[in-house]
């Protein structure tokens, strides 16, 4: 129960769940990220910690640029059966 409540508020907030359901295709840059959330980088990035916080993303730095990736099956197992 506390896994899945965990999950769930982790994509209560909106601009949470764009970024996850956006890394549903794969691993993607921050400035990837920040033009489908409409937000600006520094929301995004504070958005990005929290869920690497609540442990639903990774992160691997390449040079300047940071990469997420889901990093929760589980995650990607409920996103999948809810959005069909």
């Amino acid at each position: 129960m506390k896994e899945s409540l965990r999950i769930f508020k982790a994509l209560c907030d909106e601009t949470r769940l764009k970024i996850v359901e956006f890394l549903l295709s794969g691993e993607k840059c921050v400035c990837e990220i920040v033009p489908i959330t409409k937000r600006s980088q520094s929301t995004v990035s504070i958005q990005l910690a929290k869920l690497e916080e609540l442990g639903i993303v990774e992160s691997r730095k390449e040079g300047r640029k940071v990469y997420y990736k889901i990093s929760d099956p589980k995650v990607k197992k409920i996103l999948l059966e809810i959005l069909g």
